[in-house]
């Protein structure tokens, strides 16, 4: 059978069919951890809404060709094409991602920054970032993973992200490593949502 063209990478008809359902099981998987993380830690709503851009066609069909299993198929487009048309999508519709709180800088020299994260979206950042790692890491996962995948994101020097939603973040995924899931959901719940928690001046829950 003839073989089916995404930009340079050559897929089989059958492999796509193959790669189209275990997109979907993966998507949904880390959809209904989401869920259930975030309604633990008290913003169900949050967690229903979360990722639905991912069914839409622009980032259906980039994870269909591009499925992985191990990582996300927007890095294998990203390798493959220099960029990820269905990253660009899906980091402008969702705001748990920090790349959505970036700005340029006043003064026109095109300098990115990030902007204060709210609480809320701080959150669910924290569990769509457990989710993603319980997906990929499989068995291997424990609660100290999305911490050690942060740090190594922190690393690299050049991160976009506002300071004090950096800092907020380290504090939450520290907390998970030292006092694992349930604690930190809990602790999460009552001490932060409940009680519309601003973690920094002029920001917003």
């Amino acid at each position: 059978m003839k073989p089916m063209e995404y930009q340079n990478r050559h897929i089989s008809r059958e492999q796509l069919l193959s790669n189209t359902l275990h997109h979907f099981a993966t998507i949904t998987k880390h959809k209904a951890l989401v869920f259930e993380l975030c309604t633990k830690a008290g913003l169900p709503c949050q967690g229903l809404t979360h990722d639905l851009s991912k069914y839409s066609p622009t980032e259906f069909s980039v994870g269909a060709h591009y499925f992985q299993g191990d990582r996300s198929p927007n890095a294998a487009e990203r390798h493959d094409k220099g960029f990820s048309e269905g990253w660009m999508h899906h980091k402008g519709r969702n705001p748990h991602h920090y790349e959505y709180w970036t700005d340029m800088r006043e003064g026109g020299d095109g300098t990115l920054y990030g902007v204060p994260i709210p609480t809320r979206y701080m959150v669910e950042m924290m569990c769509d970032r457990i989710a993603a790692s319980k997906v990929y890491k499989g068995k291997d996962y424990n609660d100290s993973c999305p911490l050690e995948y942060f740090e190594l994101e922190l690393s690299f020097g050049n991160l976009p992200m506002n300071p004090e939603s950096a800092a907020f973040l380290y504090a939450l995924l520290s907390l998970l490593a030292e006092k694992g899931e349930d604690e930190t959901m809990r602790f999460v719940r009552k001490r932060i949502v409940e009680p519309r928690f601003i973690y920094t001046p002029g920001g917003a829950f």
